[in-house]
């Protein structure tokens, strides 16, 4: 399944919150006023998202999750978190639910959370110390997976 890259789960997340606020709109989170502060955590996201994937764009590196790192990044968003742009996503998503205040799309928020934790992340911390070896486990052993 390496044509689910992380952008496409979470389009498709985004629409099941959608069609769960559609069609099941019980169970709100929280009340009225507050679910706008989904706005705030989603912009949070997609702040990180913006700003992890500049630093991709200014190493001129590979983005892609299924293909072979080129270079590891460690500075800037990277020396906090090793998956900000993840963080991104989950933050987007969790805004989405807010915003949808739905307790269903806190659901799918998990979802997303543990696939990523199962799958993605997994899968590319495999490929960089295959290719990084013991540079990218000093890494790891500084920086916290998430935050």
């Amino acid at each position: 399944m390496r044509w689910l890259i992380p952008p496409f789960l979470v389009l498709f997340c985004v629409i099941v919150i959608n069609i769960m606020w559609f069609f099941w709109p019980v169970y709100q989170i929280v009340p009225d006023p507050f679910r706008y502060l989904g706005l705030l955590i989603s912009a949070a996201g997609l702040i990180l998202l913006v700003v992890a994937s500049n630093r991709f764009k200014k190493a001129k590196t590979n983005i892609h999750t299924f293909r072979d790192p080129d270079t590891l990044i460690t500075s800037g968003l990277f020396a906090i978190s090793r998956n900000p742009m993840y963080l991104g996503f989950t933050l987007l998503l969790l805004g989405t639910a807010l915003l949808a205040n739905i307790l269903a799309g806190l659901l799918v928020v998990i979802f997303f959370f543990v696939v990523t934790n199962l799958w993605y992340i997994p899968f590319e911390e495999k490929a960089a110390t295959e290719r990084f070896g013991e540079e990218f486990e000093r890494y790891k052993k500084r920086v916290r997976r998430w935050i």
